[in-house]
């Protein structure tokens, strides 16, 4: 009975944890509803190009990186908690100010280049939030989830960020529906955007009621309230031991970021980049467009966008089911190849101009198998293979990095398409092939390893 409790009460610490996750998806997503008439209102009426139509559809991905990049220092110095209390109040003031950006804009009336400069600027702010909480959310998770139930939680973080995108393709949809183009160039843009400030307000209220992580409590030398919150987790014995383990790995290394080796930070940025460079963002960002490019309507444009959605839910629900049971290696393998079968046929039916329900299924297998395998799985090895002491660093590190790849990736993939649609999709399918050739070589499992038994893998 009282592991019952304790499995509960860590899974209500993630669930707080994964809203991190779940705004994090919401804040991602909620331009593929509006990109078209954020095109139209703000780009288009001043005739601006297509290079500032692809910035601006990837402003949040600058403060991602910021946030990516500074995660570490404010996760390190401030704690895992009071860094994702930052992350709510960042998504909060992006909501409000992305939707009205004239509030606080010197000039009134008809768009300009410095309204489209605030709107972008509250994008970045929002984006600061998402590399925060990207970074923050899974090593929270990972750092108080139990050994051999830690792969399915930090899971979860992924499908609150999957969930987070299919509740926003949703609202999007819902507003949009039944209403005219000129209304929702001018005004409902607006609304998708001022609807995140609802859960970003929920996630800041519910973090006030959950604790540190015990592996930062012990790193700051709190050793009394580490063993109290690893009690509450683990059981009184089950904590002592743990609280050896964690002083342990925390007295024999310098804390430097190569203190050991540069195999393990090399090993997470690439988890990093091979998550991007397979295309998976251009997917979620611009599947509204990708779908009225095969010659579906404006409605039913976004519900296909739905639907993708719910594919996406399902097949992350089969990753969390199996992390724990297959390992992390075979899943990564698995899904590198799907997304290549996906991407090279979406490739080929793009050289012959093919239009039709075939791209859609392979655009569905596409994300399926990223969805069962690099987006749950990468979160996961990033947020454990790290040591203690280094952990929020070269997180942040690895994060850096998979944001500056994800802007890279978004922003050319207009120009991209603009050169060659086939050469695009040709381009993911090779990164999925080398993705797989990466993990087979390179990336060790850490199925049912605790935090302290995986620093021996790269003290060896």
């Amino acid at each position: 009975m009282k592991n019952d409790q304790n499995k509960l009460y860590v899974v209500g610490l993630t669930l707080v944890a994964t809203l991190g996750g779940l705004l994090f998806g919401y804040d991602t997503a909620v331009i593929s509803g509006a990109e078209k008439s954020i095109q139209a209102y703000l780009i288009d009426s001043q005739g601006l190009s297509s290079f500032i139509h692809g910035a601006t559809t990837s402003s949040a991905l600058i403060g991602c990186i910021i946030g990516g990049a500074i995660s570490g220092i404010l996760s390190s110095r401030f704690g895992r908690k009071r860094s994702l209390m930052l992350a709510a109040l960042l998504f909060f003031l992006s909501a409000l100010g992305s939707s009205f950006p004239e509030f606080l804009f010197f000039e009134k009336g008809a768009p300009s280049i410095g309204l489209l400069m605030m709107f972008n600027l509250y994008r970045v702010v929002g984006g600061i939030g998402v590399g925060l909480a990207s970074a923050i959310s899974p090593v929270y998770i990972g750092e108080i989830a139990p050994a051999d139930i830690r792969g399915r939680l930090v899971s979860l973080n992924q499908f609150a960020i999957i969930f987070g995108m299919l509740v926003v393709y949703f609202v999007n949809w819902g507003i949009a529906n039944g209403q005219t183009i000129e209304w929702i160039n001018s005004f409902g843009w607006r609304y998708m955007f001022l609807s995140e400030a609802v859960p970003a307000a929920l996630f800041g209220i519910l973090l006030f009621f959950v604790p540190e992580t015990p592996r930062y409590l012990a790193l700051t030398n709190r050793n009394n309230e580490a063993l109290r919150v690893l009690t509450r987790i683990n059981g009184a014995e089950r904590a002592k031991e743990i609280i050896v383990d964690i002083k342990s790995t925390l007295s024999h290394h310098s804390g430097k970021i190569f203190a050991y080796g540069k195999l393990v930070i090399v090993i997470g940025v690439l988890l990093s980049i091979f998550q991007q460079f397979v295309g998976i963002n251009v997917a979620l960002y611009y599947a509204p467009r990708i779908f009225e490019s095969m010659g579906a309507a404006k409605d039913a444009s976004m519900m296909q966008t739905v639907v993708m959605g719910l594919v996406n839910v399902i097949f992350t629900v089969i990753a969390i089911t199996t992390v724990d049971k297959l390992g992390r290696k075979p899943l990564l393998i698995i899904g590198s190849i799907g997304m290549a079968i996906g991407m090279f046929a979406i490739s080929t039916l793009s050289y012959f101009n093919i239009i039709g329900m075939g791209t859609l299924i392979f655009i569905i297998i596409y994300t399926a198998s990223f969805m069962m395998s690099w987006g749950p799985i990468t979160w996961v090895l990033i947020s454990e293979i790290f040591p203690n002491k280094i952990r929020g660093r070269a997180v942040a590190i690895a994060v850096a990095f998979q944001w500056a790849a994800n802007y890279f990736i978004s922003s050319t993939y207009p120009a991209m398409m603009e050169f060659s649609g086939a050469m695009t999709y040709g381009f993911y399918g090779l990164m999925s092939i080398l993705s797989a050739i990466f993990v087979w070589r390179m990336v060790p499992e850490t199925k049912g390893k605790t935090l302290e038994e995986l620093e021996k893998l790269w003290k060896k």
